[in-house]
């Protein structure tokens, strides 16, 4: 009868030699293998981080290399004609008696004054490129410096963008391009959507003033009950933001539908008005009093949590019908000197538009519409693009657009314009 097995008190683990150096064997060689691994990937990560450094700073030197060859290429050449400029202006003064004609002095001494101020700018680009020149060598001499080269392209950045503004101001010949601007935006009649759009179109420009250095602020708006604004007013306090966004007036279209037409069709305007803001004088116009209809009326509003009365005051031009209104201001009298001074600028540019040489000769029915001049599309779905359809632009990205980056649009309008005006002239 075999015997029955006594159980142990504790475990025993019984493994043959071979079987325990094969799995410490086998447990270093897994243990080297992913350490090897590890450096190998580390290695290959170390390799990739550098390529990719050495592809930044050579992006990086390349864009240095290209706003210093072209401020090379332009600021001599600008320097020396505005320095001309200067000159003339000079002796034109020094001719002209300044005290047989108060206002065409003072516009000699502003037009002296732009001047300067541009030959000083241009006389600061040049040592800001040559700054931007000398930081690239130092950065190649340091062995690559990285801080080195971010600072000459932060450098050669303002290079570029004074040489794109100047570039541009010179096709600004109109004669209210250096004013400042007042835009006007309305919300559309289809509801609470095209109220929404509308603060859509607002805080596009307000981010294209931003990002411009523009002085601006919001000066009126009429908010509506269910959210989203009916109108309102921005004034841009600096030099040529009319002649830029002069191309901006008209009628913004929002759209949204699907391809499968499982989304229904949606529509939705702002119309955009863009006026002149006379900043270094008022604008110079007669206009009798039997031609204008006054009137005011007094609205609440908040501002800070306290509650203000704003005196809104809206003038309409019988003969032409323009109508302009202002509550920006604190006081009636303020309210009503600036709605006055709009409506000027508003009548001095429809009579620049249609070649008349007293508003007395506007003619009515010949004053744009902007509801009926489309201005752009704003595609949402099924594609999201831009289309500008006064210059036939197509841009893929609607949320740049909105973020305020207009410049390809902006100066494709600067360009027709150009055209245009180099027709009528010739």
């Amino acid at each position: 009868m075999p015997a029955k097995p006594v159980p142990l008190s504790g475990t025993v683990s019984f493994r043959p030699k071979w079987v325990a150096w094969r799995r410490t064997h086998v447990g270093f060689q897994l243990f080297s293998t992913s350490s090897s691994a590890v450096r190998a990937s580390s290695q290959s990560m170390d390799g990739k981080n550098k390529v990719y450094k050495e592809l930044g700073l050579f992006s990086l030197r390349k864009k240095i290399e290209d706003a210093v060859v072209r401020a090379e290429m332009v600021a001599p050449a600008a320097l020396e004609l505005e320095e001309l400029r200067q000159i003339e202006q000079e002796e034109m003064i020094r001719k002209y008696d300044l005290w047989d004609d108060l206002a065409k002095s003072n516009e000699f001494l502003v037009a002296l004054a732009d001047t300067a101020k541009v030959v000083d700018a241009l006389k600061d680009l040049k040592y800001k490129a040559e700054e931007a020149k000398l930081i690239t060598q130092l950065a190649e001499m340091d062995a690559i410096n990285y801080q080195l080269f971010k600072q000459a392209y932060n450098t050669s950045v303002d290079v570029s963008k004074f040489l794109d503004h100047y570039e541009m101001s010179k096709h600004l010949t109109g004669p209210y391009d250096m004013e400042g601007a007042c835009i006007v935006i309305r919300a559309g009649s289809e509801g609470t959507n095209s109220e929404l759009w509308e603060e859509n179109i607002l805080s596009m420009y307000t981010k294209w003033a931003d990002k411009h250095g523009c002085r601006g602020r919001i000066i009126e708006k009429y908010p509506p009950m269910d959210g989203g604004t009916k109108s309102v007013t921005i004034e841009l306090e600096s030099k040529y933001a009319f002649g830029y966004l002069f191309g901006e007036r008209g009628q913004h279209r929002m759209i949204k539908s699907s391809l499968d037409g499982s989304l229904p069709y949606e529509t939705s305007l702002a119309v955009v008005d863009v006026i002149p803001l006379f900043l270094e004088r008022a604008p110079e116009l007669h206009i009798d009093n039997e031609d204008l209809e006054i009137s005011s009326i007094l609205q609440s509003g908040e501002e800070n949590l306290g509650h203000i009365t704003e005196h809104v005051v809206s003038i309409c031009h019988i003969p032409t019908g323009i109508k302009v209104q202002c509550s920006g201001e604190r006081s009636h009298f303020s309210n009503k000197m600036k709605a006055l001074n709009r409506l000027k600028a508003k009548l001095l540019l429809v009579a620049t538009e249609q070649g008349v040489s007293s508003i007395k000769n506007i003619k009515r029915k010949a004053i744009a519409d902007m509801w009926l001049q489309e201005v752009r599309r704003y595609v949402f779905h099924p594609y999201k693009l831009v289309q500008d359809v006064k210059t036939g632009i197509q841009l893929p990205d609607v949320t740049s657009v909105l973020g305020g980056n207009l410049e390809p649009l902006i100066n494709a309008h600067i360009s027709i314009r150009q055209v245009k005006d180099t027709r009528e002239t010739s």
